[in-house]
């Protein structure tokens, strides 16, 4: 058995016993999180792109899915789904605006286009405004899983996670996912080649955004809830954070970063250091960025490296 088949295998195993171990509700959010920092990595990670505003694609597929859900009576799946394209369609018309800047403009031009998503959504009726879309319901998923019950939730959520994240893989290792890093290393040397580095830029940011957007739905249907927090600029600055402390650049480093953080937030939240959350997660940024600029992740596989 090869070292990516035993790690996928050990991965499942992990999932699959979570929920007896740990809060399931917990573990979907974790889950959640996760896939959003990793559809974020597709951009910074191999195609050396900084977003900073991908909470927009998060809310919209969080928003669309209360919407369609509640107003619409769709299924659970369809409501997902429709979610998932609402954020890719938003990442295209974005993307197009922004992808012809580079470095700090483009970082800029998404933050504004964000921003400009959060006040709109602030002032929507069918988003509640303020007060946020609630009582979304779980439904049942194709008409039979109770999704009412938490285990079938988080299993239903695990299940979406992997799809997400086995898109992401497959995307990183095609030829497609090779021009990416070519164009993050050396995009003179890619547009010499002859490759149209901005269609490039554009499709990946149309995929990152969809399966942020996915996860946005899910965290949604998880939680029957869709709020503006998800669509603040806060969001956008927890997920590069997930990223970086993770590991930028590695498919695992995001979904250990996104563990860590959640992890964080949940325990410090509810006791007294609560008051001091923010401080202490800065902090933990500040170590990582000297101590393992890797990220976790990348500084593990140095070590292993060097060993081996």
């Amino acid at each position: 058995m090869n070292t990516a088949i035993r790690n996928s295998v050990i991965a499942i195993a992990l999932l699959a016993i979570a929920p007896y171990v740990l809060y399931p509700v917990f573990v979907a959010k974790l889950l959640c999180f996760a896939l959003f920092a990793a559809a974020f990595n597709l951009l910074l990670g191999y195609a050396g792109i900084l977003s900073f505003g991908h909470a927009a694609f998060l809310s919209t597929g969080g928003y669309i899915t209360g919407w369609a859900m509640m107003n619409l009576g769709v299924s659970t799946e369809i409501g997902i789904l429709m979610g998932t394209i609402a954020g890719g369609l938003l990442g295209a018309v974005y993307g197009k605006l922004a992808i012809k800047r580079e470095g700090i403009y483009f970082a800029m031009v998404t933050l504004a286009l964000a921003q400009l998503t959060f006040f709109v959504y602030l002032q929507s009726e069918f988003t509640g405004g303020e007060n946020g879309m609630q009582g979304i319901p779980r439904g049942k998923l194709f008409g039979i899983i109770d999704l009412t019950d938490n285990i079938a939730m988080y299993y239903t959520v695990a299940a979406i996670f992997l799809i997400g994240f086995a898109i992401i893989q497959r995307t990183v290792h095609s030829p497609f996912g090779q021009v990416l890093k070519a164009i993050r290393e050396n995009e003179p040397r890619a547009i010499s080649l002859g490759y149209n580095v901005n269609n490039y830029k554009w499709l990946a940011f149309i995929i990152s955004s969809a399966l942020a957007a996915l996860a946005g739905s899910t965290k949604t249907v998880v939680f029957n809830l869709a709020s503006l927090t998800d669509a603040h600029w806060h969001m956008s600055g927890e997920v590069i954070l997930m990223t970086l402390v993770g590991g930028v650049g590695t498919l695992m480093g995001p979904v250990v970063g996104a563990g860590v953080i959640v992890t964080m937030q949940n325990y410090l939240s509810t006791g007294d250091l609560g008051n001091y959350i923010h401080i202490i997660m800065g902090a933990v940024f500040v170590v990582c960025v000297l101590a393992f600029r890797s990220g976790i992740v990348g500084q593990l596989q140095k070590f292993k490296q060097r060993n081996f």
